[in-house]
């Protein structure tokens, strides 16, 4: 399970999106982290947050979710919709809240100076499991990725659910 990143920041320094249960949410993932990374002034860190967040979130909708999802698939809104990242990067806060269901995957990226923590929330208890590579496969590599370009990573039980972190320390400017 690994420790915890602690985390005591303002409210600036943490924002989150709730995700569809589906594929699409991955590319809604890497498009909240260009925002918010670049809002921050932090682009130089996208490449690495960007593949992280794509692999815990594929982790999510692969491993987290229940096997149906009944009435949460059809209740989210569309592509070209109104989009949850919203106008003003303030994730689903210029989204009718009530009008969503709960969100089954959560993306939250803090920024707490020297690091940036990316974390994905799902409803599965079970932790991940890093398995053995199969280079010639198309999948299984994806928390050797993570474990790759972030400075740890690691997992912990939440209410429901819980969430996978990974930690990347900014990059000190010349």
């Amino acid at each position: 399970m690994g420790l915890s990143p602690a985390v005591a920041a303002d409210r600036e320094s943490i924002v989150s999106c709730a995700l569809a249960p589906r594929h699409e949410s991955v590319r809604t993932a890497r498009e909240f982290t260009r925002l918010t990374l670049n809002r921050w002034e932090l682009g130089e860190l996208f490449d690495d947050v960007a593949l992280v967040a794509s692999e815990l979130v594929t982790n999510a909708l692969r491993y987290g979710l229940p096997t149906v999802v009944p009435e949460q698939r059809g209740s989210w809104p569309r592509r070209g919709a109104t989009s949850p990242i919203g106008d003003r990067m303030d994730a689903v806060a210029d989204v009718a809240v009530a009008e969503l269901p709960a969100p089954l995957i959560r993306l939250s990226l803090v920024r707490n100076e020297p690091q940036v923590v990316c974390a994905v929330s799902d409803p599965s208890e079970r932790g991940p499991v890093p398995r053995e590579a199969d280079w010639i496969a198309e999948s299984g590599r994806g928390l050797h990725l993570v474990e790759s370009f972030s400075q740890s990573w690691g997992w912990h039980p939440i209410a429901v659910g819980k969430v996978v972190w990974a930690v990347f320390e900014l990059r000190t400017r010349a």
